[in-house]
């Protein structure tokens, strides 16, 4: 079989020998061989075309190709190819350039080489057509060294145009080549191909996937004509690498200019809205959905359902879950997948019961992780455990390292912390960072140094230059008093120059969204809503709050331990929304970062003493607070 490899490449990498080839100063050498590529004959079971060969013309020929080609049919284009050899029509760059495309349309690999190599002459369709079949048939490497030996050629009539440019730039894109692709690049400018539409659209691709974020937003900024495709491509580049806010401002943007979106359009938003937890616009642009009559496309039918689930929105989620018409196993996995985060473990074991009694989609690798956190954020432990022995005595799921590491966190939860090192210890792969993680964070919930010195010490083996493992390991110590501790980690941190991530939390109100950060002063209304944090948390300490100074990591007096937690960004945020939320609906805020102890028992007091209902969303879960309880239970 064609392998997708770099072996034709030998010692040359494939910068290089892009390079060297585009200057035409390096023979390229014949190296791969096709064997059999998917059968000959893969529509034998349809009847043959009833073609007139006799005397047939070169437009006689297209014609009758052509239909091949709409209706796939291979053997219809080998007897027309076997009549062309006899009225010598096969040397016919055109015809042979049909053959060359019907061959790829049915999927026959092997017979388009054949046909191309065989051509005793080639244009740029020809070319094109081979490259795009290697590419779209995932042999990305071969479709590269193709590009090279056409510009080798040199032959008037083939030089790439905008197709082939827009062809071996996804090669590029899905072989992960990003300097190959920039040197592409500069042969589209030097052939002044970079206006077109389609070339633009897969440039932009192939930098926002290589994580390249603003040369893609240059390249897009430079196309003199923008459609759906390039707009798709530069919203999703931003939301696929975390840019949300920049994906809904520059949605908002093309919206304003009067483009028209398609339903990968709208999918691409609504993942920016999710990580942003923007219910109004999310509401917006489902209306959108809506009007635009694309409801029916079940990737938009996915998105919507794990917005409203990232928005805290559970109801809305499940309506439109109820709602479809069909539903893939990525439906499944995203309605499972926000019970989960919302810790409602019942709910997630009882429709994936449905799932399994309904029988109409097999759960995947993904459906077990999603069951496996559910339970354990739920506090079903038990249950959880029962599900991955079923899953590790069957053969029907893949089970990979995040499998093992739910079971430790499930373990960790349970208290059974001895039991979950062991079986790290003797789990079939090499733990890592994740599990280690877990059970380290299980090791401060339930006070256990000597576990939780084992789980650190390995957590910073495999991950030294993680700033969250080691506020991870100050926050065990601190947890102990070990101050001494803490200070050896801290500069540990400052030799190897590692930088905490500043908490971020945000919230939004209607259709503008309010950020903070952690002991910054930045926004608008700072001083009213550090006001206003002073005085929610004088009256809280009143009810029994008592700030947990061993969130605070520096060695400092008690009075600056207090006035620094003072600060934390979700604090701010939830001040805010005092301040701005009626007292009837719940506020939400969101958080960048796992919310601290001392946030999460601040947030359980006002609830109480302020009769609110309050949605936390950090990186592990939601938590809703109501009348001072917390749906995690306090372990997250």
């Amino acid at each position: 079989m064609l392998r997708r490899s770099t072996q034709f490449f030998h010692h040359c990498n494939l910068q290089t020998f892009i390079s060297i080839a585009i200057n035409r100063n390096f023979s390229i050498h014949q190296s791969t061989k096709l064997d059999s590529f998917p059968p000959n004959f893969p529509n034998s079971n349809i009847a043959a075309p009833t073609f007139k060969l006799i005397h047939a013309s070169s437009q006689e020929y297209d014609a009758m190709l052509n239909e091949c080609v709409n209706r796939k049919h291979v053997r219809g284009g080998q007897t027309v190819q076997a009549h062309m050899i006899k009225t010598r029509y096969l040397r016919h760059v055109y015809l042979g350039g049909r053959l060359i495309v019907l061959y790829l349309k049915c999927g026959c690999l092997d017979d388009a080489r054949m046909m191309f190599d065989e051509m005793p002459h080639r244009n740029v369709v020809s070319w094109t057509a081979m490259i795009s079949g290697y590419t779209k048939s995932g042999f990305y490497y071969e479709a590269l060294r193709h590009f090279v030996e056409m510009l080798r050629s040199g032959i008037s009539g083939t030089n790439p145009n905008e197709f082939t440019f827009a062809t071996v730039l996804t090669s590029c894109t899905s072989a992960s080549q990003l300097e190959c692709g920039r040197q592409i690049h500069s042969l589209i400018v030097k052939s002044s191909f970079i206006s077109h539409v389609y070339v633009g659209s897969s440039l932009l691709d192939l930098y926002a996937k290589s994580g390249r974020i603003h040369e893609a937003r240059l390249v897009f900024e430079g196309l003199p004509e923008r459609d759906v495709v390039s707009c798709t491509a530069i919203v999703s580049g931003y939301a696929q690498l975390g840019f949300d806010k920049e994906a809904l401002d520059l949605f908002c943007g093309l919206q304003r200019e009067g483009m028209a979106f398609n339903h990968v359009t709208y999918a691409c938003v609504l993942t920016a809205l999710s990580g942003l937890a923007a219910f109004e616009y999310g509401r917006q642009v489902h209306g959108h959905v809506l009007r635009s009559h694309l409801s029916f496309y079940i990737v938009l039918e996915n998105s919507l359902i794990d917005m409203y689930a990232k928005c805290g929105h559970l109801v809305y989620a499940r309506r439109i879950f109820d709602e479809m018409r069909e539903r893939s196993v990525i439906s499944w996995n995203a309605m499972l997948g926000g019970y989960g985060k919302h810790g409602d473990g019942e709910a997630v074991v009882e429709l994936y019961n449905k799932m399994r009694e309904e029988n109409k989609v097999n759960a995947d690798s993904t459906t077990l992780l999603i069951v496996l956190s559910g339970c354990s954020h739920g506090g079903m432990e038990q249950i959880g455990l029962e599900f991955f022995d079923e899953a590790a005595s069957t053969s029907g799921v893949d089970l990979g390292i995040e499998h093992y590491g739910c079971v430790v966190d499930l373990l960790g939860r349970a208290g059974q912390l001895e039991r979950a090192l062991q079986f790290v210890k003797e789990m079939p792969l090499e733990p890592n960072a994740a599990i280690w993680g877990s059970l380290l964070g299980a090791c401060r919930a339930h006070q256990n140094f000597r576990v939780g010195k084992v789980a650190a010490d390995h957590l910073l083996e495999i991950e030294p230059e993680n700033a969250g493992n080691y506020v991870m390991v100050c926050n065990l110590y601190a947890s102990d008093g070990r101050w001494h501790e803490v200070r050896k980690v801290r500069q540990l941190m400052k030799e190897k120059a590692v930088v905490k991530e500043p908490g971020k939390s945000w919230m939004a109100l209607g259709q503008t969204l309010h950020t903070f950060y952690a002991g910054d002063r930045s926004h608008p209304g700072n001083e009213e809503v550090l006001c206003k944090v002073g005085e929610m948390s004088d009256r809280i300490k009143a009810a029994g709050y008592a700030p947990d100074l061993s969130c605070v990591l520096h060695d400092v007096d008690d009075e600056q331990k207090e006035s620094a937690l003072l600060g934390h960004s979700e604090k701010l945020a939830l001040a805010f929304g005092m301040m701005n939320v009626c007292e009837a609906k719940p506020i939400r805020v969101m958080k960048n970062l796992r919310i601290c102890v001392d946030c999460h028992s601040f947030a359980k007091f006002v609830s109480l003493v302020y009769s609110r209902e309050l949605f936390i969303r950090d990186t592990s879960r939601f938590h809703h607070i109501v009348n001072g309880m917390c749906s995690c239970r306090d372990y997250w």
